[in-house]
């Protein structure tokens, strides 16, 4: 089975599904508060979330979120536009599974993807819509000299992928 990235060299088409798998830890959302500055307190303090209506803190939407891309960064998707929408809170130590499928891709490159993210029961955390720019032509090119010279460019981990 070929790898999400070896897939984007070989090309990618209309239909192509990817999957991946996540469990988001207290580092993780500790993490991305610094990274990106959101310390609002829905994340961190459990009186604070109950009064939100939630059952303990949440994660934030676009740690959620980054699970698009990082199978967009997998497949060189160079993103133009993204429309989230957010059904259901994700919570420490559960896990979601999110799903793309590229529904549109035109002779330059310019494609769009549909993407669900879940939680095991089958519930929608999350649903997006997303525009960008796919490899073709020479960056396919580079993209699979990349591959064959080792990918030292892809820091990915070992998290779940289901193609």
């Amino acid at each position: 089975m070929a790898s999400f990235r070896e897939q984007a060299a070989e090309g990618l088409k209309v239909g192509d599904t990817f999957t991946i798998s996540r469990t988001f830890t207290d580092d993780d959302i500790t993490m991305f508060a610094k990274i990106s500055g959101d310390y609002n307190p829905v994340h961190f303090d459990a009186r604070f979330a109950k009064a939100k209506n939630f059952s303990a803190p949440i994660c934030h939407g676009l740690l959620t979120a980054s699970m698009i891309t990082e199978i967009g960064g997998q497949i060189a998707w160079l993103a133009s536009g993204m429309s989230f929408k957010f059904k259901a809170p994700v919570y420490v130590g559960e896990t979601i599974t999110c799903s793309w499928v590229i529904t549109e891709i035109n002779k330059k490159g310019r494609a769009k993807a549909s993407i669900t993210i879940t939680k095991k029961d089958g519930i929608t955390v999350m649903e997006a819509e997303i525009s960008g720019i796919i490899p073709i032509d020479e960056s396919r090119n580079i993209l699979q000299k990349m591959i064959a010279e080792g990918d030292p460019t892809n820091g990915l981990t070992n998290r779940e992928q289901i193609c």
